[in-house]
């Protein structure tokens, strides 16, 4: 078993729960790798959020360029780790030489979007689910990185190896790392994202299939220490694909530019709240019922709209485990609670139900002028929500727009709630909570392709009990 901290067992068990079902970000465009920017945490049992926007020019004809939101969930432990762009376990965790197993989602594939004339007619390629063995080796000099991957999802059934070289130099609050990839990619791989296939072909666009090649990426990433949890993120990379790829005729010639810039915030530091004898726990029951559509967060929140669908109406039922972050950020009545819930989704025969994962950083504020008589909390979660199979009011609603729906999305939390102790005036009763919240699931407005470009989501208001132990 791993060796650690009890207080620390329920959040690296969530992330355990979302590495085995995450679909991460992919390598930056075809054959770089987002790991030099990604992988800013190096304390055990630190998390983070953020954000990077990213820039880039496609590798397909008359595709133009790309602007897509990365959302960074973001977690470090002593054997587990979530990097945005993988989730997976440290084999071997030492001062030079790491081992990793890990998962990610290449999401290499055609746009979604605007479908350019040069892949008019052709059948999608999607994202594929690597699996994959990751070596690294840092000496002062910098650290060399090899990774070999596999498509476990049946996609284009093939295999990538890579090769990298990072650097860090560090000064004050700078942090720069230059960064060299070179992939291997073999002929599966590159002939299902490159190829056109005969019954594809047209009389611009003949059949062709690039087979195995070489494609090298070059990177220079960076941040800045803005306090000491916020961080600025930026870089640059550019990836040259090989000559084979580059004669395809619906690829566009030249190399392939991406930037990058982005904000992080680290819950970890100095002093870690979960790590204290005295840290609570907490345990939240919920159960709630879908919204109509039309019925979305913001009207909910402002009390527009508090009612449950009337037809086709689903539930859920779910347990949420949290654990202290940061108590009084700055002085403030604010806290910051790290949470893993489970819920079950009860369909009413609508379809099959399914399980729905939730891992996420909640800023809890306490400081209302009743609340030394009536405790009374106001929170808001943010995180990463990996659903089972895609609830039915998700799927109905994008399917009814022709949009796609993706398993995993952004989760937002918002709750109220009062102490049940103060409320009765029963003082073993005083960190037991009861109140309303929504579970919120959404695609960020179609903007990242991290969550399958969704624009829509689901909404379920919810009652709850929740108590600190």
């Amino acid at each position: 078993m791993l060796n650690l901290s009890s207080p620390s067992r329920s959040l690296l068990l969530g992330s355990a729960l979302v590495v085995s079902g995450l679909c991460a970000l992919s390598p930056v465009l075809a054959g770089g790798n987002t790991e030099p920017l990604t992988d800013i945490l190096s304390t055990p049992g630190s998390a983070g959020l953020g954000f990077v926007t990213r820039i880039e020019r496609s590798p397909y004809k008359d595709a133009g360029t790309r602007y897509d939101l990365l959302p960074l969930y973001l977690y470090e432990g002593e054997r587990l780790f979530l990097h945005a762009n993988r989730g997976g376990v440290k084999l071997l965790n030492g001062n030079e030489q790491r081992l990793d197993l890990f998962i990610e989602q290449r999401l290499e594939g055609f746009p979604t979007e605007r479908v350019p004339a040069s892949l008019a007619g052709m059948s999608p390629r999607d994202s594929a689910i690597d699996l994959g063995l990751a070596y690294r080796w840092r000496q002062p000099w910098g650290t060399l990185q090899a990774e070999l991957v596999h498509d476990v999802s049946n996609i284009y059934k093939g295999n990538e190896f890579r090769i990298g070289y990072t650097y860090d130099w560090r000064s004050g609050p700078w942090m720069l790392r230059p960064s060299l990839t070179v992939g291997v990619r073999d002929a599966k791989l590159n002939n299902y994202y490159y190829g056109v296939q005969a019954g594809e072909a047209t009389a611009g666009r003949p059949a062709y299939a690039p087979g195995a090649g070489i494609q090298t990426s070059l990177g220079l990433y960076g941040s800045y220490d803005l306090t000491e949890r916020w961080r600025l993120l930026a870089g640059v990379s550019a990836t040259l694909l090989d000559s084979k790829t580059k004669n395809s005729p619906i690829v566009q010639k030249g190399v392939l530019p991406a930037v990058y810039i982005g904000a992080a915030y680290d819950f970890g530091g100095h002093k870690h709240e979960w790590a204290e004898e005295n840290s609570p726990t907490y345990f939240k029951l919920l159960y709630g019922k879908s919204t109509e559509d039309g019925c979305h967060l913001a009207k909910i929140i402002t009390a527009q709209c508090l009612s449950t669908a009337k037809t086709n109406s689903t539930r859920i039922t779910g347990i949420q485990v949290g654990k202290p972050f940061l108590n009084n950020v700055n002085g403030w009545p604010l806290d910051f609670i790290g949470y893993v819930g489970l819920t079950h989704h009860d369909e009413r025969g609508l379809q099959a139900n399914g399980a729905q994962l939730d891992l996420f950083m909640k800023a809890v504020y306490t400081g209302f002028p009743w609340s030394d008589r009536v405790k009374t909390r106001l929170g808001l979660g943010v995180g990463v929500s990996m659903a089972q199979r895609v609830p039915y009011i998700e799927a109905t609603s994008q399917s009814a727009s022709g949009k796609p729906a993706s398993r995993m999305l952004n989760y937002l939390d918002p709750t109220i709630d009062v102490s049940l102790g103060d409320l009765i005036g029963y003082r073993p009763l005083k960190d037991t909570y009861i109140g309303f919240g929504v579970s919120h699931r959404s695609g960020i407005f179609g903007s990242s392709r991290l969550l399958g470009n969704v624009n829509g989501g689901s909404n379920y208001i919810y009652s709850y009990i929740e108590t600190a132990l």
